[in-house]
């Protein structure tokens, strides 16, 4: 694969990813769930940081050279975005036990 094409590829996610983060990171401040809110506060503020400073697109000229090191923490942010999935599937399904807990008594 050329440089070009890799970092395209690349490229093509980070703006919906660094959206759906702000948006994750908005939807529980405003629903109150503040604990989940401190948790994915940091890489949202990264990535505002990344973004600022126009350094969240991958450059052609350097994508072999960082990509031991982007790997890294792609791989970082998967298993971060995997861990918030599963607290907010357990919640979800703690909070469904506990309804029909209430509705049989």
């Amino acid at each position: 694969m050329n440089p070009f094409d890799a970092s395209s590829r690349v490229n093509y996610f980070v703006i919906p990813e660094f959206i759906g983060q702000g948006l994750l990171c908005a939807l529980c401040l405003l629903t109150g769930h503040w604990i989940m809110f401190l948790l994915t506060l940091p890489l949202a503020c990264y990535h505002a940081n990344l973004f600022m400073k126009r350094q969240h697109l991958l450059d052609v000229t350097e994508v072999f050279r960082v990509l031991k090191a982007e790997k890294k923490f792609r791989i970082v942010k998967l298993a971060f975005y995997l861990s918030v999935l599963i607290i907010t599937i357990f919640r979800l399904v703690l909070l469904l036990v506990y309804y029909f807990d209430l509705e049989d008594e």
